[in-house]
């Protein structure tokens, strides 16, 4: 037994010298939690919204202010034409716009009944049916507070109307971001593997004393893949056209174009990660546990970005799936083209020249 009792106090000592054991143990469960907790939510806040009052008085201007007073939404932008509205939902950032009829106040009085369109992005059908409820519950306040004091009731009647997805399909959303995370985990996972393989068979020293350069094989590593994944991405966007009825508004070429794009950040992801394990094993749990989750949680694709701690949010912009997310709901739903995605464009490359500049730079000529 007391041999017994040696063996478990070095097998905690053990633990507690590998501070990758500790981080497994204490840090992915901390780390978790902290994601699951913010992140997870149903809720909105500080949802960018856009106004556009035919009637410019003070009851409509009463009802802006008590709008933009709340914690759930943010004035980005006062339209001035009805025009303006498909523009401003294709820019992206846009999750409604407010259409006030006009002679607002002077309907409310005359008639006790006055209307106020909401228009929604649709691309998200829960977030567009929450800003729907949350608009008319705060209008529903702003009517209790009026007919305080007065015998017949003044009504603010909401119409609603959802762009983009107006039969609020769910697979609308859902195509998008399956694919997304198909990609990005299948991509990043070939190739975080590829480097440490050639290091456990022993076939790293043939690498090492050949002529080709490191940045020779970072891309000879990619290339492969890119075909490979190529062919998955086409793969799905055809099921998702024949089987799920998924449109297709903006230009297949586009798409295409994009889908490359994010494919090469994944492998050049896959190769960073590769550069920096020493056994295939490690590669696969950070590719599989490190990426899932910010993946699943951080990309806008469940849950919306704008109602996470600033924190969240911040560490959103470092997902390179947050971004084609964007692109392909831009693409498929509301048919934009590389005018209104150049942005998220730019982004991405820049990450693909950061990844791989880093695998080359942590490539190691010499074995240890």
């Amino acid at each position: 037994m007391k041999r017994f009792i040696g063996f478990i106090k070095k097998e905690f000592y053990h633990i507690f010298r590998d501070t990758r054991s500790l981080f497994i143990l204490f840090g992915m469960p901390i780390a978790q939690i902290l994601l699951f907790g913010f992140a997870i939510t149903n809720e909105i806040n500080n949802v960018d919204i856009a106004i556009l009052d035919h009637s410019k008085d003070a009851t409509t201007q009463e009802i802006i202010n008590k709008i933009s007073a709340s914690k759930y939404f943010t004035i980005d932008q006062l339209i001035t034409r009805e025009s303006d509205i498909e523009e401003a939902f294709q820019k992206g950032k846009i999750k409604a716009v407010l259409n006030f009829e006009k002679d607002f106040s002077k309907n409310l009085i005359k008639e006790r009944q006055a209307t106020l369109q909401i228009i929604t992005d649709a691309t998200d059908p829960n977030t567009a049916n929450t800003i729907t409820n949350y608009i008319n519950s705060i209008l529903k306040n702003y009517e209790q507070s009026k007919n305080k004091n007065i015998k017949l009731d003044y009504q603010v009647v909401s119409e609603t109307r959802m762009v983009y997805n107006p039969e609020l399909k769910s697979v609308f959303t859902f195509v998008p971001g399956v694919m997304t995370i198909i990609l990005m985990l299948v991509s990043a996972m070939m190739t975080s593997i590829s480097i440490t393989r050639e290091k456990e068979l022993g076939t790293m020293e043939i690498l090492l004393v050949s002529p080709i350069t490191p940045f020779q094989v970072i891309i000879g590593k990619v290339v492969p893949y890119i075909f490979l994944s190529v062919i998955n991405a086409a793969v799905i966007v055809l099921l998702s056209i024949f089987v799920f009825n998924m449109p297709v508004q903006g230009s297949l070429f586009l798409l295409g174009a994009e889908s490359v794009l994010f494919i090469i950040t994944s492998l050049a992801l896959g190769i960073l990660i590769s550069t920096i394990s020493e056994t295939q094993q490690t590669a696969m749990m950070i590719s599989l546990m490190g990426l899932m989750l910010p993946v699943i949680l951080l990309s806008g694709f469940i849950f919306p970005i704008s109602s996470m701690p600033e924190p969240l949010q911040i560490i959103s912009h470092i997902i390179p799936a947050k971004w084609f997310i964007i692109i392909i709901k831009g693409i498929m739903l509301k048919g934009v083209d590389l005018s209104f995605l150049w942005k998220e464009s730019l982004i991405l490359i820049s990450m693909t020249v950061l990844f791989i500049g880093l695998s080359i730079k942590k490539y190691k000529i010499r074995l240890e």
